[in-house]
């Protein structure tokens, strides 16, 4: 494998640590350029044991771009904030000024607040929007040029499949995720509409919740560790285009339908448990029977400039 990614440059948005870090690691054992995107850096010399607990505050884009380094990987930090447009297309134009191309990105920046909407600030809902889809989509505005140019380029998404349980006691933080699962759906039609075969997009979720800084109430038992995860995203980049885009998946499932994984038990946190899943069993098909009717097709982007 890193014969075949030598030289990719894999963007890796929200890799300070937990799942992101990890994401971030397993790529460049496969031979990818990483560049390590969050908003936590380290600062000068820290008295803790290096590397630091992956699921803590001390975990930064910093040491996780010193441990792949000291591995012999090759990965570069670059801080940002995604709540700023500013801030994303600076990373963006920093990545391609240093390595000239991106073939791949991971967005996994996340705000997480579970609450019903009654006990949600308003405050609170709009940090969630402006990381979570906002976030995401400036980064889609990014790279996208970049990627038409190209004639390649993946991007994984960190949401869900889309189906009604989720939006019980989160409805803030579900209208977010579950917005970004629509770009992903929507973009990966734009692309096959727009021919663009090398182009491919997909969302992907734990089936079984994962150790990570958000997950530390959980009880051990029923937690995974976070390399299946990574393991999913890099059999997800290996797949066929037409396989991927547009897919939103778990990634037990995709392990399983694809790379023919039937034994997870390696994942558990705590051997020889059985992690209890969080997911469905299945999932709503999205699609209707007049899915290809586009009827009399508008383009507000055209008529603007037909205007100007």
């Amino acid at each position: 494998m890193p014969g075949n990614n030598s030289h990719k440059v894999a963007l890796v948005i929200g890799a300070s640590r937990g799942i992101g870090r990890q994401v971030a690691i397993d790529l460049a054992r496969a031979g990818y350029i990483v560049v390590l995107a969050a908003k936590s850096t380290t600062d000068g010399p820290k008295p803790y044991t290096f590397p630091p607990d992956p699921n803590s505050s001390q975990s930064t884009i910093t040491t996780v771009a010193r441990e792949i380094s000291e591995s012999g990987g090759t990965a570069l930090a670059i801080p940002v904030d995604v709540r700023f447009e500013a801030s994303i297309n600076s990373l963006i134009q920093a990545t391609l000024s240093k390595f000239s191309k991106i073939d791949l990105i991971i967005y996994n920046s996340g705000a997480i607040y579970w609450s019903a909407l009654d006990t949600t600030p308003t405050s609170r809902f709009r940090l969630l929007q402006r990381v979570n889809p906002e976030g995401l989509y400036i980064t889609l505005q990014a790279i996208i040029p970049t990627f038409k140019k190209q004639g390649v380029g993946r991007i994984v998404v960190v949401c869900p499949p889309i189906y009604s349980r989720f939006f019980r006691g989160k409805t803030a933080y579900a209208v977010g995720k579950v917005g970004m699962s629509v770009m992903v759906k929507g973009l990966a039609m734009d692309w096959e509409r727009q021919g663009e075969k090398g182009l491919g997009i997909c969302g992907i979720w734990p089936a079984v919740a994962i150790q990570s800084g958000a997950t530390g109430r959980i009880d051990p038992k029923h937690l995974r560790n976070a390399s299946i995860f990574s393991d999913a995203i890099i059999a997800m980049i290996n797949a066929p285009v037409k396989t991927i885009n547009g897919l939103l998946d778990t990634d037990e499932d995709f392990l399983r339908k694809h790379e023919g994984v039937t034994d997870f038990s390696k994942y558990s946190l705590v051997p020889g448990t059985v992690p209890r899943r969080m997911m469905p069993a299945g999932f709503p098909d999205l699609t209707v029977a007049e899915q290809d009717d586009e009827g009399d097709r508008i383009d507000s982007a055209k008529e603007r400039a037909a205007k100007l």
